[in-house]
């Protein structure tokens, strides 16, 4: 199923980004994300350090495509350890404030889908792990110091509800973005 995820990722992308190369505002970018994820599961709540790794490509200097690993951590409580990561591919919108439309305030939000894989262990009874594709979406505000770099506050969401339970991930990071 990751092949099959990955492969209408590229077709994807491949597919919407052609026309645009020629744009004027085009740009592709790299960011990386340090912070911090709260998992809620069944009620009960737990955090941990997490990063992310996105890239992808801004048709116009508005609206792109992103492509992204998260580890979202473990947690530990009562002899459960759940730990969490994923992969997914989203649309990015972004908005300068200013006069200057590559640098200064920006505010940003994404969307899309996010392959969440999750592993159980309960102490004495064994380990299981699940994969779902689930929607995420999420929100930025940040600051372009220069056209090629911008340091962004965001907040990321999704539910991936794995092994049918009740389930949420929260996820503050602090970003740093570079953009070619």
């Amino acid at each position: 199923m990751n092949k099959m995820l990955a492969s209408s990722a590229v077709l994807a992308f491949a597919a919407l980004s052609a026309p645009a190369f020629a744009a004027d505002d085009a740009h592709g970018f790299v960011r990386a994300e340090l912070g911090t994820t709260y998992l809620t599961l069944e009620g009960e709540e737990g955090d941990d350090n997490s990063y992310s790794l996105r890239g992808g490509y801004f048709f116009n200097k508005n609206i792109g495509v992103e492509g992204f690993y998260t580890s979202y951590g473990s947690d530990a409580e009562n002899g459960v350890s759940v730990d969490v990561d994923g992969i997914g591919l989203g649309v990015v919108g972004k908005t300068h404030f200013g006069t200057d439309a590559d640098t200064g305030f920006f505010l940003q939000g994404r969307a899309g889908a996010v392959r969440v894989n999750t592993d159980f262990a309960v102490s004495g009874l064994g380990r299981a792990s699940e994969k779902k594709t689930k929607p995420y979406i999420g929100v930025g505000a940040g600051y372009d110091f220069t056209p090629a770099f911008g340091l962004s506050l965001n907040y990321d969401y999704t539910k991936p509800n794995a092994f049918d339970t009740d389930m949420k991930l929260e996820t503050f990071t602090f970003g740093g973005e570079f953009r070619f």
